[in-house]
């Protein structure tokens, strides 16, 4: 059920603009005190270990798998490596960004052919500096600015007849769309070194289990990895700030810190199952506002900043996972 702790939100999901209290440093300082922003880097690490590890043991004994659950079982590990290199690169395991661009290539680099400079600016820079400011944050203006506002919302007769079929058929192709777009970064940036790191995930992958299975064995994993990895992320990863407030520039520069973010995020209801499948990003909110606090703290976390929100009569928006996918299905209809 959807949990709303604000007397600022009035039925029909309208936002009444009343100012927050500019009180995060509270906030803060009762997360910090309660150890929940420290980092860790020795649980980080054994997880890292865990992942490399799960990864070769999947590469060297392929030939003793079914197919179909070889490609599920590397769908847990990639989905893991992306878990890890997002947190990584937010630098929740350990203080040094250097370090943590170095430890994130083996996650991001290898197992994803993804680039971790890429993530770093579109997700670090742009979108946690410019939560859902429509003419900074390039995720809220998917799909010809459904999302945004009448002023940026296109007005495409294609989309209008097929916006749903797009909308819903690209979540099986994150992962494409993330290896292109990875591409397009670092070739467009000349980094030369990350891109050849980023293409070793072929030969190293995919052209072991080429080489060591039957080609249409090797073809279904590859098939059900990526036709199963896609979903899991791209079904997460819009529950995120999709159908939650967006605001232009101006709009969005008088707003505090934890206004931005707490007004431009929703978080997902469900407790450790949900937080394991979602990789931590259910506590959206939470990670907006800390976003250095470890993903195995967030739940904590999440539990003072319902309390703190309450307190403070402050809006905190949180939903079931299958809420958050209807409101997203409604917000379509505003392309139109």
């Amino acid at each position: 059920m959807m949990v709303i702790i604000n007397t600022n939100y009035k039925k029909g999901g309208n936002m009444i603009k009343t100012p927050y209290p500019d009180n995060f440093d509270e906030l803060r300082a009762e997360v910090r005190a309660a150890g929940l922003l420290d980092r860790v880097p020795v649980r980080g690490s054994i997880e890292m270990i865990g992942v490399l590890v799960a990864i070769t043991l999947a590469l060297t004994t392929a030939p003793l798998w079914n197919p179909i659950l070889l490609g599920l079982f590397m769908t847990v590990i990639f989905t893991r490596a992306v878990f890890i290199s997002h947190d990584v690169l937010h630098t929740q395991y350990f203080k040094s960004k250097k370090l943590s661009f170095k430890l994130s290539y083996p996650f991001s680099a290898i197992i994803l052919s993804n680039s971790s400079s890429w993530w770093d600016y579109k997700h670090n820079v742009n979108h946690h500096t410019y939560c859902n400011i429509i003419e900074k944050d390039e995720d809220i203006r998917a799909l010809d600015g459904t999302f945004t506002n009448d002023k940026y919302r296109g007005n495409s007769e294609f989309i209008k007849k097929y916006k749903h079929i797009i909308f819903w058929g690209s979540m099986f192709f994150m992962n494409f769309a993330f290896i292109a777009q990875s591409y397009a970064f670092v070739l467009r940036r000349k980094l030369y070194g990350e891109f050849a790191l980023m293409l070793l995930h072929w030969p190293l992958i995919w052209g072991t289990l080429f080489y060591t299975l039957p080609f249409t064995d090797a073809l279904t994993v590859f098939l059900v990895l990526n036709f199963t990895v896609s979903p899991w992320l791209a079904f997460g990863f819009i529950t995120n700030h999709l159908g939650c407030e967006t605001f232009e520039e101006e709009e969005g520069k008088k707003l505090s810190w934890m206004e931005l973010q707490m007004r431009g995020s929703r978080s997902l209801s469900g407790g450790s199952l949900v937080h394991w499948f979602y990789g931590g990003l259910n506590t959206q909110i939470e990670h907006h506002l800390f976003p250095k606090a470890p993903r195995f703290n967030l739940l904590k976390v999440q539990k003072m900043t319902k309390d703190f929100a309450k307190k403070h009569n402050i809006f905190y928006f949180e939903t079931t996972p299958i809420e958050a996918y209807v409101q997203i299905n409604n917000g379509l209809k505003a392309y139109k």
